[in-house]
C-alpha cells in the first residue's frame, strides 16, 4: 500500500484543518466589528470616486489586524462591484517585500505591469506605476489602496522612501499595519507631514472573546464531541495571558488536536492542550533565535547566563557578561542597545527604566520573557 493511501485512511479528530490556519478569514470576525466599521467610514468615499485618508491600525500579534484589513477589503470589492469606478485594493506583507523597489514592483505586476523585480532603476519602476494613474479610456480615475502588513520591518530595513513615494502619488491611500506603536520613529518629518493617517488600536482579545472565536472555529474544524469541555476554555485562558492573541490560541486547539491524533484518542483532553503550549513555545523560540545574527545570539546568551544567576541585569553587567562569551569577537556597547530594542521588540525580553536617585540618575534593567529551558536548548542546542 502507498504510505499515503496508508496515512489518509488514519482516524482523525478533524473534519478540516484549514479553519484553525490564523490566515484563513471567516465570513464574520467577532469582537472587531468596530474596528471594521472604522475603516469602512474612512474607505467609503471611495464610492465616490475620493481618495480615502491614509490609516494606520495598531495592536499586538493575534489582535484580528490583518484579518480586518483584508476583510474591509472584500467587503469595498463586493460594494463597488457594479458600480462605475475604479478602485483597486493592494495587499503587500513587508516580510516578503523589503524593499521600496520590491514592493513598487509588485504593485505594479499586481496590477497588469510586467516590471521585473531587478534590473531597473527605482525612477524607471516609479514612473511605471505612476503611470498606471492616468485616465482609462472612460475617464475613470483608477483609486488604488494599499495595505501594507508589518510596515515596521520594511521602514526599519530600508528607510521611509516608499511612504514618499506613495503619498506623492495621485489617488493613492495606504493602510499600515504594525505590531509597534513607536514605528513612526523610522518616518521622518517630511514623509510624517505627508502622511498625515487615521490611527485604530486594536485592543488584545479577553478570554471570553477567544472563547467565542474558537467554539465558531471548532464548528468547522472539528468531528462532533470530540472536544472535552475544558479544551477550549484553557485554550483561550493561556492565549489571554500572551497579551490576547488570537493566533496563539488557534495554534494551541489545533496543535491540541494533532497530539490526540498522534495518540490514537477519539477525544481532544485538557492535558494535550498543557502539552501543545511546551510544543509551541520551544519551536517558536528555537525558530526566532535561529534567525538572530550570532551577535544577537551572544547578547541573549548572556542575559540568559545573568537570569540563572538571578543576577540585576544592567546594560553595562550585560556588556561585561557578552564580551567573555564573544572571546574578543565584539560589537561597541553603544551597538549592545540596538540589539536590545531588537530582541525586546521580538518579545524575548523586556526593558524597565528606574531611577536611582538623584546621584546614579536612571538605569534599564533587562528581563528575560521566556522560558530558560526553552531558550538554554534553543540557543545551546543549535
Amino acid at each position: 500500500m502507498n504510505i499515503f493511501d496508508e496515512l489518509g485512511d488514519k482516524k482523525t479528530v478533524f473534519k478540516d484543518k484549514q479553519y484553525l490556519d490564523h490566515r484563513f478569514l471567516p465570513d464574520k470576525l467577532p469582537h472587531r466589528e468596530d474596528q471594521i466599521k472604522s475603516i469602512a467610514k474612512y474607505w467609503i468615499e471611495a464610492l465616490s470616486g475620493v481618495t480615502p485618508p491614509d490609516i494606520t491600525i495598531y495592536g499586538k500579534t493575534g489582535t484580528g489586524k490583518t484579518a480586518v484589513a483584508k476583510f474591509a477589503m472584500k467587503q469595498l470589492k463586493e460594494a463597488s462591484k457594479d458600480q462605475n469606478i475604479n478602485i483597486k485594493t493592494e495587499y503587500i506583507r513587508c516580510t516578503d517585500y523589503t524593499t521600496e523597489y520590491q514592493v513598487i514592483a509588485r504593485l505594479c505586476q499586481q496590477m497588469g505591469r510586467d516590471v521585473p523585480y531587478r534590473g531597473w532603476t527605482k525612477a524607471e519602476v516609479i514612473n511605471t506605476f505612476r503611470n498606471l494613474f492616468k485616465k482609462n479610456a472612460f475617464g475613470n480615475d483608477l483609486i488604488l489602496l494599499v495595505v501594507l502588513d508589518e510596515i515596521d520591518i520594511l521602514l526599519r530595513n530600508d528607510g521611509d522612501g516608499l511612504l514618499y513615494t506613495l503619498t506623492r502619488t495621485d489617488n493613492v491611500s495606504i493602510l499600515s499595519i504594525s505590531n509597534y506603536v513607536d514605528f513612526k520613529k523610522f518616518i521622518k518629518p517630511r514623509v510624517r507631514s505627508s502622511l498625515r493617517d487615521r490611527e485604530i488600536v486594536f485592543p488584545p482579545y479577553g478570554a471570553q472573546q477567544l472563547v467565542d472565536i474558537l467554539e465558531e472555529r471548532s464548528k468547522l474544524s472539528f468531528n462532533e464531541k470530540v472536544l472535552e469541555n475544558d479544551v477550549i476554555p484553557l485554550c483561550a485562558a493561556l492565549a489571554a495571558k500572551e497579551e490576547g492573541d488570537a493566533r496563539y490560541a488557534l495554534d494551541l486547539l489545533r496543535t491540541s488536536g494533532e497530539l490526540a491524533d498522534e495518540k490514537d484518542s477519539d477525544l481532544v483532553q485538557g492535558d494535550y492542550v498543557r502539552e501543545a503550549k511546551d510544543y509551541i513555545e520551544h519551536n517558536k523560540i528555537t525558530d526566532i533565535i535561529m534567525t538572530l545574527p550570532s551577535q544577537q545570539q551572544r547578547v541573549l546568551e548572556s542575559i540568559l547566563y545573568l537570569t540563572k544567576r538571578k543576577e540585576e541585569i544592567t546594560s553595562g553587567r550585560l556588556y561585561e557578561v557578552y564580551k567573555d562569551i564573544s572571546k574578543g569577537d565584539t560589537v561597541s556597547y553603544r551597538r549592545i542597545f540596538d540589539f536590545i530594542n531588537e530582541l525586546e521588540m521580538l518579545g524575548l525580553i523586556s526593558t524597565n527604566t528606574v531611577s536611582r536617585g538623584r546621584a546614579k540618575g536612571r538605569t534599564n534593567i533587562i528581563d528575560l520573557q521566556c522560558d530558560t529551558d526553552v531558550l538554554e536548548d534553543a540557543i545551546w542546542g543549535m
